[in-house]
């Protein structure tokens, strides 16, 4: 991975107020962030940049009385569920699992809202907080949050992916502006388990086209020796509105056997045109311990055809940089983890945003020249 000589922290849990959060005085417990990241990213018209940050709120004590609690959105209002400890599995901070004999079943620990943070244009001094512009459950779908938002610009209209978690689906969901500051819930675009998708900044052929994720318990092998692995990739869908989606036939980025960083893979920041190209930042998973290490890596693809790359790099963009989080060590509870969600051009580089170590917002300038470009 290349050193950058802009890398840095922005925003984390610290520069919350949580006095001002969306569950302020709606619950009848103290919470605490757990993280401030994975921040979607876009240009506004004043030529500052926006960070649309995750942020993950937590129960302090969410053991009580024999039960552990999570925090769900209904009818408007939040509410506390109460678990009993001997019906759970306590493994991982971010998640508990209920003991099902059939499926896995899941409960956040957290429940995440977006907090709309204005940025410089280089994205180095935050210019402004929006609490009175949060982004918080609005709809049974969203039950317990709002997580990871994806912003891209197509011609005078700003869209925004977000991943809504419930009992009912873990779906895809848009929002769309026409300034990115008003956003207006489209609904869900993308059903059950199917994340990561960003939007391409552009049409191709007057449609619009995106990156999908969709997951699942099997995948079906490619014959001995072929130079793909089974499992998550990146696929492309197409739309003639940005609301219904077509899946594209050809395959987009696919796991590439010999690349043990494509163990699970997805897409980061949106595609964004290029002289070349799109370019396509994107996430690829070793295997560690019961997270992995993310690292983020690039693709060029094609102006006409997404589904063919160009050109790519098997070396690491970016890797996680403990130095950048030292100063919160207290509060990392996990490691290897850069997640990039955003990207924005300045000059002769480009603005890159990330969360780092799923607790704080990291920017990153990198050179055009890292690309070819």
């Amino acid at each position: 991975m290349t050193n950058y000589p802009v890398d840095r922290i922005i925003f984390g849990p610290d520069d919350v107020d949580l006095s001002r959060s969306p569950l302020a005085g709606r619950i009848d417990a103290e919470t605490y962030v757990l993280g401030a990241f994975n921040p979607g990213m876009t240009r506004l018209p004043s030529g500052n940049l926006l960070l649309m940050v995750r942020v993950a709120e937590a129960l302090r004590d969410p053991v009580a009385d024999g039960n552990v609690r999570s925090i769900r959105w209904e009818h408007g209002h939040y509410v506390l569920d109460a678990w009993p400890l001997d019906e759970v599995e306590l493994d991982d901070p971010r998640v508990f699992r209920i003991k099902d004999p059939v499926w896995r079943v899941l409960a956040l620990t957290s429940l995440s809202w977006l907090l709309p943070v204005e940025l410089s244009p280089d994205g180095l001094e935050v210019i402004a907080v929006h609490y009175d512009r949060a982004i918080e459950p609005a709809a049974s779908w969203q039950c317990y949050g709002v997580e990871d938002a994806r912003i891209s610009r197509v011609g005078d209209r700003w869209l925004m992916t977000t991943c809504s978690v419930s009992p009912e689906r873990l779906s895809t969901t848009l929002y769309t502006s026409d300034d990115a500051v008003e956003w207006t819930l489209e609904g869900i675009v993308l059903d059950h388990q199917n994340k990561d998708m960003l939007i391409f900044e552009g049409l191709i052929d007057g449609k619009y086209w995106a990156q999908t994720r969709p997951l699942g318990d099997v995948y079906f092998t490619y014959p001995p020796g072929s130079e793909w692995r089974a499992g998550p990739a990146i696929n492309l869908a197409s739309s003639p509105d940005a609301l219904h989606w077509k899946p594209h036939e050809a395959p987009g980025l696919r796991p590439h056997a010999f690349t043990v960083s494509t163990a699970r893979m997805g897409g980061s920041a949106p595609p964004v045109r290029t002289r070349d190209g799109w370019l396509s930042l994107w996430h690829g998973v070793a295997p560690k311990g019961a997270v992995g290490v993310y690292r983020t890596y690039w693709s060029i693809l094609d102006a006409d055809n997404p589904s063919l790359a160009v050109r790519s790099d098997h070396e690491a963009l970016l890797e996680a940089n403990p130095a950048l989080t030292a100063a919160m060590q207290d509060r990392m509870y996990v490691e290897d983890v850069v997640f990039t969600t955003g990207i924005a051009e300045l000059g002769d580089h480009y603005v890159v945003a990330s969360g780092e170590a799923d607790l704080a917002c990291r920017i990153t300038h990198i050179p055009k020249a890292v690309f070819g470009l």
